[in-house]
């Protein structure tokens, strides 16, 4: 019985808080500021990366990119060497066949 009118209260509270919060923070006054905030911020997140890749380059060592593609012609070599290996593995049970 407690738990049942405790229930019906926060659900009310909840609607109506949620109600005010959309729409808060569908207001211009809320929209433009963090807009700005969230531009700012991936700027200087773009400038940090930036400028964190050209200091390990110019150090000899390899850069995120650089990591990446490495990474990308390593995972074509596998796909290629699995493909062979199947070839083979075809070959070798077809040949056995005749």
């Amino acid at each position: 019985m407690i738990w049942d009118t405790w229930k019906k209260g926060f659900d009310a509270w909840e609607n109506a808080t949620a109600k005010y919060t959309e729409h808060w923070m569908k207001s211009p006054l809320v929209l433009g500021p963090t807009g700005a905030l969230l531009g700012g911020a991936m700027k200087a997140k773009a400038a940090y990366d930036k400028a964190a890749s050209q200091w390990v380059g110019s150090l000899g060592m390899a850069t995120k990119r650089d990591q990446e593609r490495a990474l990308h012609t390593l995972n074509q070599l596998e796909s290629r060497l699995l493909d062979l290996e199947e070839r083979l593995v075809d070959a070798t049970t077809s040949h056995k066949k005749d």
